[in-house]
C-alpha cells in the first residue's frame, strides 16, 4: 500500500491529501512545556515517589528520560478518585492507610487516612512541579472532611514551597459525585449551582489558609487551580453550565482541566483494533472535549484559561489486560497526545496508579504486578521525542484516509521539524492477542509506504530541509517498534530500551535493533518512508 501526501513544508497552512481533496488540517497552537506529563492516583503517590528515606529512583529515572528529550521534567498532578476519600490523621505513623472494599473498587482503597509523612513524597523528585488534590467529595459535606482541608492545606503548601508548586486541585470529577459506581457522595439533586457554591466556600477558605501559612503561594502570581476536572462531557454536571454559574468568578482557575477516557475497560465491543488502534475513535473523543471548551470560550472569551487534559488514559476503570498494557496502547498514546496538541490542548497528564493496567510503569513490586516499565511508557517517550527541546512547538494533524493510521507535523518556530506517522493496523503474534503465548507461525507483517511531497523544494537547497549531508538532503528516521500490537515486552524506541531490568529505567541501547536510518529527499522534493503495521516512525528534518 502506498500513500502520497502533498506537504507544505515552510508553513503551518498544511496539507491536502490525494484522498481528501479540499480538506485542510486542524489548526495548530503552541503547546506548553512539560506537554508530556502525568497524573498519579492520590492513594498511589507514595508508591510512585517514595519518601525521604526511600525515594523511588526508578520513577525518577523515567521522568528524567523525558526531560532529556524535551528539556522539561513532566508536571505531576496528584489526585484522582481517592483524593475525595482521603481524611487526615495527624497521629498516623506512616504515609497512608487504605482499606479496600471489593464492592466499590478492586483497584484502589475507598477508606483512606493519610498522615504527616504523606507529604514527604513531594521531596523525592528533583525539578518536578506538583499539583496536590484536596478532598471536595467528603470535604464539603462532612466535618471530618472539612477538618482535613483545614489540616492539610498548611502541610501541602509547605511541601510545595521552594519552586515545586504547579497548581491546586479541589475535587476529582464532581460531575460524577451523584452517580459514581464506587458510591455516590452527593444526592440525586446535585447540580452545578450547588457545586459552584461548595467550590467557592472551599477555595476561599484555602486562600485564607495559604495567606496565613504560605503567603508566597497565596500571591496572585502563584495562587490558582486546575478545574473543573470533570470526568467527561456527557455526565450529570456540565462544565459550561458550572462556568455560567460563576465557577471562575474569583479568576483563580489558571488551567481549564478536563478528563478523558476514550472508552471503558468493560464496555461491550471494546477491542484493541476497533478502539485503541482507531484514530477516528480517539479523534471523536477529543473533539467532544474541544467542543465543550469552545462553550467555555464563548462564555468567557477574555479570561477563559487554557485547556489541558488533567487526567486521561485509554480505558476507564484502570484499563483492560490485553489492551491497555500492550504495545498497541503505546501507539494509542502517541496518537492521543499529538491529536490533543493539534486541537489546542496545552498539556496532557496520563493517569497512573499502582497495579493499574494502563499505567506507564509499575513503581513497586506487589503480589499482583511486577515492578517495571510498561508498554505505554514507550508512547510517552516517542511523543516527547517528536516534540523535542524547543520553546515554540506546534502540532498539526495530517488528514489520512483510513481509521487505522495517523500522521502529524511538528513545527518549531513555524518551520517544519518533524513528521510522525503511526500505522495502527493490528499485527498480532500471540495466541488470543494477549501478549503471553507466541504463535508458532505468525502471519506476514504488512507495511505501508508514505510519500511526502515537500512543496517549494529546490534541489540542493538547505532552506527547506534542516539536515543536509554531502549536498543531499537527508531525513533521519526513528522508529517505535515491537513484535506486534499485542506485545507486552520487547519494545524499543529508536533502538533504546527503558526497562527496569536493564538499568532501572535508564536508557540502554539494544544491539539487535537497527538504528541510524536515513532517507534522501529526491530531486522532486519527495520523502518516502515505509512503516510496518503496528509501528510508528518519526521523520526528523
Amino acid at each position: 500500500m502506498k500513500h502520497t501526501i502533498i506537504f507544505f513544508l515552510l508553513t503551518r497552512e498544511l496539507v491536502k491529501s490525494q484522498f481528501l481533496v479540499n480538506t485542510t488540517a486542524t489548526s495548530a497552537s503552541e503547546i506548553f512545556d512539560g506537554f508530556v506529563s502525568f497524573s498519579i492516583e492520590f492513594s498511589s503517590f507514595p508508591d510512585f515517589a517514595g519518601n525521604n528515606s526511600h525515594p523511588n529512583t526508578f520513577s525518577d529515572n523515567l521522568l528524567e528520560n523525558i526531560k532529556h528529550l524535551t528539556g522539561t521534567k513532566p508536571y505531576i498532578r496528584v489526585g484522582g478518585n481517592t483524593q475525595d476519600y482521603a481524611l487526615y490523621n495527624a497521629s498516623l505513623p506512616y504515609a497512608l492507610n487504605g482499606t479496600f472494599d471489593p464492592k466499590r473498587s478492586l483497584d484502589y482503597p475507598t477508606t483512606i487516612y493519610i498522615g504527616p509523612s504523606y507529604f514527604e513524597s513531594y521531596n523525592t523528585w528533583k525539578d518536578v512541579k506538583f499539583s496536590h488534590g484536596f478532598n471536595l467529595g467528603l470535604g464539603a459535606n462532612t466535618s471530618a472532611g472539612w477538618q482535613t482541608l483545614l489540616d492539610t492545606v498548611p502541610l501541602a503548601c509547605k511541601a510545595l514551597s521552594g519552586g515545586k508548586f504547579y497548581l491546586w486541585g479541589y475535587g476529582n470529577e464532581p460531575d460524577l459525585f451523584s452517580t459514581a459506581a464506587q458510591g455516590p457522595v452527593r444526592p440525586p439533586s446535585w447540580n452545578e449551582s450547588t457545586y459552584v457554591w461548595q467550590w467557592h466556600n472551599g477555595t476561599r477558605t484555602m486562600h485564607a489558609l495559604l495567606q496565613q501559612h504560605c503567603p508566597d503561594l497565596a500571591h496572585e502570581s502563584q495562587y490558582g487551580y486546575m478545574a473543573p476536572s470533570h470526568g467527561g462531557v456527557g455526565n450529570r454536571l456540565k462544565a459550561h453550565v458550572s462556568w455560567a454559574a460563576g465557577l471562575n468568578n474569583d479568576r483563580n482557575i489558571k488551567l481549564y482541566s478536563t478528563h478523558n477516557y476514550i472508552s471503558g475497560a468493560t464496555t461491550p465491543g471494546v477491542t484493541l483494533q476497533s478502539t485503541l488502534l482507531n484514530h477516528t475513535v480517539t479523534a471523536r473523543s477529543i473533539n467532544a472535549q474541544a467542543a465543550e471548551y469552545a462553550r467555555i470560550l464563548s462564555l468567557d472569551p477574555a479570561t477563559a484559561p487554557p485547556p489541558i487534559f488533567g487526567e486521561t488514559n485509554s480505558l476507564y476503570n484502570q484499563g483492560r489486560p490485553g489492551l491497555s498494557n500492550t504495545f498497541g496502547a503505546a501507539l494509542w498514546v502517541v496518537d492521543f497526545n499529538l491529536y490533543a496538541a493539534s486541537k489546542g490542548f496545552k498539556r496532557v497528564h496520563m493517569h497512573q496508579g499502582t497495579n493499574y493496567r494502563y499505567a506507564s510503569w509499575q513503581p513497586i513490586e506487589t503480589n499482583i504486578t511486577n515492578i517495571g516499565t510498561k508498554p505505554p511508557y514507550y508512547g510517552n517517550i516517542a511523543t516527547a521525542a517528536a516534540l523535542g527541546k524547543h520553546g515554540n512547538v506546534e502540532v498539526v494533524a495530517v488528514p489520512l484516509r483510513y481509521h487505522r493510521e495517523a500522521a502529524y507535523a511538528v513545527y518549531h518556530d513555524g518551520i517544519l521539524s518533524r513528521v510522525v506517522v503511526i500505522n495502527m493496523r493490528g499485527y498480532n503474534t500471540t495466541i488470543g492477542g494477549e501478549g503471553l503465548i507466541a504463535l508458532p507461525n505468525p502471519p506476514k507483517r504488512g507495511s505501508v509506504e508514505y510519500v511526502f511531497q515537500l512543496a517549494g523544494f529546490e534541489r540542493g537547497s538547505s532552506v527547506n530541509v534542516n539536515v543536509a549531508v554531502g549536498g543531499k538532503q537527508k531525513v533521519k528516521i526513528q522508529r517505535l517498534t515491537a513484535n506486534g500490537s499485542d506485545a507486552i515486552t520487547g519494545i524499543s524506541w529508536d533502538g533504546w530500551s527503558y526497562n527496569y531490568e536493564l538499568d532501572e529505567g535508564r536508557p540502554v541501547k539494544l544491539g539487535n535493533v537497527t538504528t541510524g536510518e536515513e532517507v534522501e529527499v529526491d530531486g522532486e522534493g519527495r520523502v518516502k518512508v515505509g512503516v510496518e503495521d503496528s509501528s510508528a516512525a518519526l521523520l526528523v528534518f
